[in-house]
């Protein structure tokens, strides 16, 4: 039996009582007289016994309360004693509109947030700059032309949008990384895997120090010593310009397919809690953050980041501090997710096709996550915005601290999530339409009374997008200055066409991003499309870092045909797996869920199909867990490339810059006459 209310039925479900009236009768105004007695007798009767009832009601979803029925009666439009006559449940549209409260003290909190980052692009596009011409010509007039000459190189427009003048502070760079790497995605979207998967997922809060340790002490030394505003910069010294091309193109292909989405999922969070379409927010959250990121460069990414930081945090543990104290504290948080057997742990097994093993967890995801947060142009670049080698050795410490603790809180959001919703799951309800829309609804169960709050979590949303939108923004106009426009120029660019160029490529993609959202809001099924393409991606990427950094013997022909193996053959995997899910090809275990303690109507053959006709499906290689995607790309390039230099031959070592290759492998390298420098005294010079 279908629960849904239809158009006709709709009028009664205000829970109002239900007169049937003829136009034949002549004693309307008698009869309408009685009515309105025995209605008032009977409220009266209902007022009396209100305390009573109160006490077996339950809270809904959207606040208010109802009399606790029977599991048996749960999806059914079963009717309550009130009013003296019968009473629909809301249908699923109805109480999701019902949840779109979001007031004017929101609104104001939202519209503060983004205030503050244009405010910050104003001030370092425009304040600091006219600070720093009047600190130059006291310079010049004070000291002549040297102190002004070395006061120039240091704040040279590439350098100062590019890199902050490699004078900014750690704790705003490591916050600076913690907000870029968190997206709205991420936010949204790791609390739904731990309420639909358990918590295996966790364990990379393990990879996450494993990945930092390995940066620290492998990559680190290498780009800070070089000093180069570009990584693939870096590609061209150790390979040779082809390898750098490839991976500037890479880069960028990736970089502004993923930039529409990180703006496309926080404005369908907007548009669930207050009703506004994505096609009003996204252009002015798109605009806002393309001007303080043209105007501002790196400083003002890297200050806006910082308050998105703290807007993060705070959004994040005021649902998960207020959604426990609601279901009874943290106890009854972790038994129900107990009893539902989520804690659980990745499976032990060699089989590469598990979802999530304890070997791809530790190992892939130790790779994924050294190359999707480390090792790459945007935390380099914010890394290389430090004064020294030590600066950046300090930064990726409280970097990777903060990183686990943020991802640690959207991990216990999601056993929140489960804790709240597990006797009425809304994914199989279709109350939250996409299953990353889980959060918004816990957010809006939890701090919708409070004014300003669901602003607050709304702002903190948004402030991912915006970090990583930014981020984006800012590297793009790094790599595609100094890897495209550069090397195809006789001269080099002035100041003044350095600092258009750079400010015309941030306009020019923050604007286009504004049209891709709505491409992707009309293909729909564009998140297996991204995924795809970052997989493919970063696989090649971290073999060419790896290779560079560590095998001192593979020359640049033997990289380009591993990576052009490492890209098609990943390639081929992730197509075909992401179509594979997208067709039902392809279906993971799931944890199981529950609609028994459901207050509101819902189609029943919906629910069944989505919790009970749902089975795994057999495996195969498409089946590979996300996690090894990065690590087989790179594993790929890596053996190729070496095949590869079979018939390339191998590198002249003789040759060879010691300082392009990590300190612990070194020792290989041939005994050269070379005077030691301490690190520190290299940036002084």
């Amino acid at each position: 039996m279908s629960a849904t209310t239809s158009p006709a039925d709709s009028s009664t479900a205000t829970g109002g009582p239900t007169t049937t009236t003829t136009p034949t009768i002549s004693t309307s105004t008698a009869a309408a007289t009685v009515t309105n007695a025995i209605v008032k007798t009977v409220e009266a009767i209902i007022s009396s016994t209100a305390p009573a009832a109160s006490q077996s009601a339950s809270p809904s979803p959207s606040g208010f309360s109802t009399p606790t029925q029977s599991p048996t009666s749960s999806s059914t439009p079963t009717t309550t004693a009130s009013m003296g006559g019968p009473e629909e449940k809301l249908s699923v549209q109805d109480l999701s509109q019902t949840l779109q409260h979001f007031g004017v003290v929101d609104y104001l909190v939202f519209i503060a947030m983004l205030a503050v980052c244009a405010v910050i692009g104003v001030y370092f596009g425009f304040i600091e700059k006219k600070q720093k011409a009047k600190k130059k010509g006291q310079l010049a007039g004070k000291d002549g032309a040297g102190a002004a000459g070395v006061e120039e190189r240091r704040g040279s427009e590439a350098l100062d949008y590019l890199v902050g003048g490699r004078q900014m502070k750690v704790f705003p760079v490591a916050l600076s990384l913690v907000a870029s790497f968190v997206s709205g995605i991420s936010l949204l979207g790791t609390s739904t895997e731990i309420y639909v998967y358990g918590t295996q997922y966790a364990f990379i809060l393990v990879t996450l120090a494993i990945s930092g340790a390995i940066s620290w002490y492998i990559f680190l030394p290498v780009f800070c010593n070089l000093q180069l505003t570009s990584t693939y910069e870096y590609f061209q010294l150790r390979y040779g310009a082809g390898i750098r091309n490839l991976g500037a193109v890479l880069f960028i292909v990736d970089t502004t397919i993923w930039l529409p989405l990180c703006m496309y999922i926080p404005a369908i969070t907007y548009s669930q809690v207050t009703g506004t379409g994505i096609y009003v927010i996204t252009p002015i959250v798109c605009i806002i953050c393309t001007f303080y990121t043209c105007v501002g460069g790196l400083k003002a990414v890297i200050w806006t980041d910082v308050i998105q930081s703290f807007v993060m945090f705070g959004s994040i543990l005021a649902v998960c501090i207020k959604g426990t104290y609601d279901v009874g504290g943290l106890p009854v948080v972790l038994q129900r997710n107990e009893d539902s057997g989520r804690l659980n742990v990745p499976e032990w097994t060699w089989d590469p096709t598990v979802r999530l093993s304890m070997l791809s967890v530790i190992v892939g995801g130790t790779l994924h996550k050294m190359q999707s947060s480390d090792v790459n142009q945007v935390s380099i670049q914010r890394f290389l915005s430090l004064p020294s080698y030590e600066h950046a050795k300090r930064c990726m410490l409280v970097f990777t601290l903060l990183l686990i603790f943020l991802l640690s809180c959207c991990c216990y959001m999601g056993l929140v999530s489960y804790a709240v919703y597990h006797d009425c799951d809304p994914i199989s309800t279709k109350l939250a339409k996409a299953s990353d829309q889980l959060p918004s609804l816990l957010m809006m169960r939890t701090l919708g009374s409070w004014p300003g709050l669901p602003g607050l979590f709304v702002a903190g949303v948004f402030s991912a997008a915006l970090s990583s939108l930014s981020t984006g923004l800012n590297s793009l106009a790094c790599v595609v200055t100094q890897d495209i426009v550069r090397p195809l120029l006789r001269k080099p660019l002035t100041e003044r066409q350095t600092a258009f160029w750079l400010r015309a490529i941030v306009v020019g993609f923050g604007f286009s991003c504004i049209g891709m959202v709505n491409i992707v809001e009309k293909l729909g099924n564009v998140i297996p499309l991204v995924t795809t393409t970052s997989a493919v991606t970063m696989g090649p990427l971290l073999g060419i870092y790896c290779m560079g950094v560590g095998l001192p013997w593979v020359k640049g022909k033997s990289v380009m045909v591993g990576s052009l193996v490492s890209f098609l053959a990943l390639g081929w995997i992730c197509v075909k797996a992401q179509l594979g899910k997208m067709n039902g090809e392809i279906r993971y275990p799931k944890m199981p869920v529950s609609v028994e303690g459901c207050d509101y109507s819902f189609d029943n053959a919906t629910v069944f199909q989505a919790i009970h006709d749902y089975s795994p499906s057999e495996r195969n290689l498409y089946h590979l867990s996300f996690f090894w995607y990065t690590a087989f790309g790179g594993v790929i390039c890596t053996v190729f490339s070496l095949l590869a230099s079979l018939f390339f031959g191998w590198e002249d070592l003789s040759q060879m810059d010691p300082a392009l290759i990590t300190p612990c492998m070194r020792r290989f390298l041939p005994n050269k006459n070379c005077q030691a420098v301490n690190m520190q005294d290299l940036f002084k010079r």
